[in-house]
């Protein structure tokens, strides 16, 4: 069946940077839009980042503006999330997960909970001093 398996995350110092990996396998990849999603410690689900299956339309929440970057590799069913200048707020659970769509352009309105149709395990991303 459908997989999504995340790796990447790790302990790091305020100002230091990840790349977060999700190997996806079970579904034509490029056929959908794909995202990552965080669950800080004590608070609720937060969108990060998507990028859709066109590969260029991409959305991040403004906390993450100018300091994340998602890819995508369509030929190694791979998503990637570049996390530069890590914040102490950034520590949190990240989930690789796919949406139900292909292609969205409404923005934000495109990423809800409900939207998604599989995640994958998590991996933790620690930012201490």
């Amino acid at each position: 069946g459908v997989q999504l398996v995340d790796s990447g995350g790790g302990l790091v110092q305020p100002g230091e940077s990840l790349r977060l990996s999700c190997v996806a396998s079970g579904f034509t990849f490029s056929d959908y839009a794909v995202s990552w999603v965080r669950q800080p410690p004590g608070k609720e689900l937060e969108w990060v980042s998507a990028i859709n299956a066109d590969g260029r339309t991409t959305y991040y929440a403004d906390s993450v503006k100018g300091r994340f970057t998602i890819s995508r590799d369509n030929a190694k069913n791979t998503l990637l999330l570049q996390l530069n200048s890590l914040k102490l707020e950034d520590t949190a659970m990240y989930y690789c997960a796919r949406l139900s769509f292909g292609n969205c352009y409404s923005g934000s309105s495109c990423y809800k909970i409900e939207h998604i149709t599989y995640w994958g395990q998590g991996t933790q991303v620690t930012v201490s001093s």
